[in-house]
């Protein structure tokens, strides 16, 4: 009877062993050029825009009258975006305002200065907070999924509050400050819808 237990309680302590180091290893170091590599997460979250506090005073719009010349112009559901200079703009009322450009948008060359990031098998190019992948000879705008962690957010990131807790948003995805491999990161934790 002793035997059984003691054999019994053995099993159960090495079960807990093993799920404890499996559920430790749920994101890998990142690599030499800040690549950063998380294992697929499945959590998703979307927040209803109504329940998002803003926390940053309203900054004020700067328009512009034109865009320069060399301005390429990208349809979108029937909008159209100016990209320049690593930079989309929207005419609104015969004035252009810098914007962050919707998931689907295409453009057929990355950023200057974008930031590789890696999540499960997918590779995301990060530049000044919007997410592309690649697909064939294009590279399309996406919302990340959760779980991918950057180490800066970009510089139109609003502080918000949800359900009591602190976190930035920009362009509808929702980050959270973590702290990873002992250095400041952000992770997103969900969208807005």
């Amino acid at each position: 009877m002793k035997n059984t237990i003691r054999t019994f309680g053995l099993f159960s302590f090495m079960i807990l062993a093993f799920s404890f180091s499996g559920n430790a290893q749920t994101r890998s170091t990142k690599s030499k050029s800040k690549t950063v590599v998380v294992k697929t997460s499945t959590r998703s979250r979307v927040v209803p825009r109504k329940t998002v506090v803003y926390k940053t005073p309203k900054k004020k719009v700067t328009t512009y009258r034109s865009v320069p010349t060399n301005a390429k112009v990208i349809k979108h559901n029937n909008q159209n975006y100016y990209y320049t200079n690593n930079k989309y703009y929207r005419n609104y009322n015969g004035r252009y305002i810098a914007v962050a450009p919707r998931a689907g948008v295409r453009v057929t060359n990355l950023p200057t200065g974008f930031r590789r990031v890696k999540f499960g098998t997918r590779n995301y190019y990060n530049y000044d907070g919007v997410f592309y992948i690649q697909i064939q000879n294009e590279y399309e705008v996406v919302a990340p999924e959760v779980g991918t962690i950057v180490y800066e957010l970009p510089d139109g990131a609003e502080k918000v509050e949800i359900d009591g807790t602190i976190l930035y948003e920009y362009n509808d995805v929702l980050y959270e400050k973590i702290q990873y491999e002992g250095t400041r990161a952000y992770e997103v934790v969900g969208m807005i819808e």
